[in-house]
């Protein structure tokens, strides 16, 4: 009789169920029913208002830029940390982790201290035009920070098992470098790339803590919508603030499924070029 690690599939099914309609699909129920509460009127008027337009348009387009500049970087950087030796590499891997361990609170005023107009950076950055902090560049700054660990470690196992064969293959043909990076390398990495860039992209447009302090919450300026769900709930309009809760999670979940078809498509674009 074989024996199984794990408990039949009809069990494990029935506890992987339980556990995800307790802790994912419940509270998301309880979102929608909540928001129902404030109507289809109150609902468009809510939308409508320029200053929800603003927030909205900051946090997921600031969400979607500093993912892309994520994506670009961490995949440089994740490069870097697998493919060469050199003193402090073990240093710099370390840090790159900062962002998981460090409170979102905390990262908010260092990241606050460092480009304030007085601050270490922002005092270069002032006299040459560029004002960070209390700007939507602070927020984009931001989100970029708590972000970047994910493509990172995402990308550091693919890149680590990437057989070098291929590439010495292609500098025998005659490739040059950057046609071994674009035909032969990024095909393999595209997949993994973009799901470092959806982790990125989630963990950004829902950031709260780290983003509040250099934003300088200005009014159709630097606002992001959860600190608009969050004045909501102190106004006690909770049906108003699971409204706002809602249209942002279905607006991040349209953005997930793009990303989704788009690994599947480079799966297949992998799968034909190599």
């Amino acid at each position: 009789m074989r024996r199984r690690v794990l408990p039949g599939f009809g069990l494990s099914l029935g506890y992987a169920l339980v556990y995800l309609g307790l802790i994912v699909l419940l509270p998301l129920a309880a979102l929608a029913w909540k928001a129902s509460g404030i109507g289809v009127e109150g609902l468009i008027r809510l939308l409508s208002a320029p200053r929800t337009l603003a927030a909205l348009r900051l946090s997921l387009g600031g969400a979607l830029l500093a993912a892309l500049i994520n994506a670009a970087i961490g995949l440089l950087v994740g490069w870097v940390l697998v493919r060469y030796r050199f003193p402090g590499r073990r240093l710099l891997d370390a840090l790159v982790d900062l962002p998981f361990a460090l409170p979102t609170a905390v990262a908010g005023i260092a990241l606050t201290t460092l480009y304030a107009p007085h601050g270490w950076l922002g005092a270069w950055l002032e006299p040459l035009g560029i004002k960070v902090a209390y700007t939507p560049l602070g927020v984009l700054v931001a989100m970029v920070f708590v972000g970047f660990p994910f493509v990172v470690r995402t990308l550091q196992p693919v890149l680590a098992s990437l057989e070098r064969d291929v590439e010495e293959a292609a500098e025998s043909l005659g490739a040059r470098r950057w046609q071994t990076f674009f035909r032969v390398i990024l095909p393999v990495l595209a997949p993994t790339l973009l799901t470092g860039f959806a982790l990125a992209l989630a963990r950004a447009v829902g950031e709260y803590g780290s983003v509040i302090f250099i934003a300088g919450n200005i009014p159709m300026h630097s606002e992001i919508a959860p600190l608009l769900i969050v004045q909501k709930l102190e106004q006690f309009d909770y049906a108003g603030a699971a409204a706002l809760g809602a249209v942002m999670l279905l607006l991040s979940f349209a953005l997930l499924v793009i990303v989704a078809l788009l690994q599947r498509w480079s799966g297949r674009w992998a799968e034909r070029t190599t």
